[in-house]
């Protein structure tokens, strides 16, 4: 993931609309309530005592690496595994005992799982025939579907004639074809290549505005995260660590883990030399300065924190600035030109590597920097944000 914020596309789409979007106005009584959930398998807790809630539209990701527990919990949805405590209510039923072809729950999975020898159409239809849907209205379901995920011409092709994005979106047709009030997608873009995942993300969710459908999405991309989802669930060792809309995960990060897990960070060692209820300053040997940052925080006196600092919010000069806080010197060690910015790593005289990232605003950049630049790195007082965790 690049270190400047992604663009969350549900949050732009409401913002040029002026709109309150969908799931905030369902937001009073959630759709998907998950109520002390707890997987175990022999001694090894795989999800421990997660408590959620997911409203009606919302599109929903479970963000955590690999062992963290999100596909667990995803398959406990959907019903392929039984929680050793606590209970899932969907629309406010129940799901206990319930199994997974009885429940108003579809699934799409990672590897697509089309049938190699049916049509896109056939395959799209599988699960409507399997209900006993009469033929007129199954045709005129699939061709509407087809139509949606814009591969009504290719109805007659089989799955290997497709490209690897038109797959993905056979395997959404046939998982939405079914009205299923919540959808579950297990690292759905994962087999794509960037360029046309970041074109499918566009899909993805222009669909799920149209139909209406909640969305709950496991990923490990952060940016796909931050991207897709209204709300991001940060997993960690079986627990739901943040729960926040992609903004505040990004900026307001709860702990070390969240701030370092999501983008790129820099963390200084600090002490607490001040605590007031709108300010707090840090003096910071890794800093080699004193950190201010205008928001309080609830700590003792002298407690040992750290501050988080994203690389874009951090400004890079030859000349020192005005300012005396936040404000620290190094050298340039590293340079990286990525086209649309440049990153810079920084050493400090504590030894610190602070990393910078500035926009390539235009072709001729007015000051320039290279290797061995004894530079200035500072930023404002509302870019960090002090971690107790």
């Amino acid at each position: 993931m690049t270190s400047s914020q992604p663009i969350n596309l549900q949050q732009a789409a409401s913002a040029d609309t002026a709109k309150v979007p969908s799931w905030k106005q369902n937001s009073d009584e959630p759709f998907l309530r998950i109520e002390n959930i707890t997987k175990k398998f022999g001694e090894f807790t795989a999800v421990d005592n997660i408590s959620l809630d997911i409203y009606k539209n919302e599109l929903f990701c479970l963000l955590g690496g690999s062992g963290s527990g999100k596909s667990t919990l995803l398959r406990m949805l959907a019903g392929f595994e039984a929680p050793t405590s606590g209970r899932i209510l969907i629309d406010g039923i129940d799901m206990a005992g319930i199994q997974p072809w009885k429940r108003p729950v579809n699934m799409m999975f990672q590897s697509y799982a089309l049938f190699p020898h049916l049509s896109v159409a056939d395959n799209v239809a599988f699960g409507l025939k399997r209900e006993g849907v009469g033929r007129s209205e199954t045709k005129q379901r699939v061709e509407k579907m087809l139509d949606m995920v814009q591969l009504g011409h290719l109805g007659k092709r089989k799955p290997h004639q497709l490209s690897g994005g038109q797959r993905q979106r056979v395997a959404l047709a046939r998982a939405l074809i079914k009205r299923p009030k919540l959808l579950l997608l297990d690292e759905p873009l994962g087999a794509l290549d960037k360029k046309l995942r970041e074109e499918t993300q566009f899909e993805l969710i222009n669909i799920q505005e149209e139909l209406g459908v909640t969305f709950v999405v496991v990923t490990h991309d952060q940016e796909e995260a931050m991207t897709l989802s209204t709300r991001i669930g940060v997993m960690n060792h079986g627990v739901i660590v943040q729960t926040d809309e992609p903004h505040d995960v990004y900026e307001y990060p709860n702990s070390r883990f969240v701030a370092e897990f999501i983008g790129s960070v820099n963390l200084f060692e600090g002490e607490v030399i001040e605590d007031e209820p709108d300010t707090v300053r840090i003096k910071s040997e890794e800093a080699g300065a004193t950190l201010y940052i205008n928001h309080g925080i609830s700590c003792a006196p002298n407690q040992i924190v750290h501050v988080a600092l994203r690389p874009e919010k951090i400004k890079i000069s030859h000349e020192k600035p005005e300012q005396d806080e936040n404000c620290i010197h190094g050298v340039i060690e590293e340079i990286a030109y990525m086209g649309s910015l440049s990153v810079f790593k920084v050493r400090l005289a504590s030894g610190k590597e602070v990393r910078v990232t500035q926009p390539n605003f235009n072709r001729h950049m007015g000051e320039r920097f290279t290797w061995d630049d004894k530079v200035f790195l500072s930023w404002d007082v509302d870019s960090s944000v002090v971690l107790t965790s």
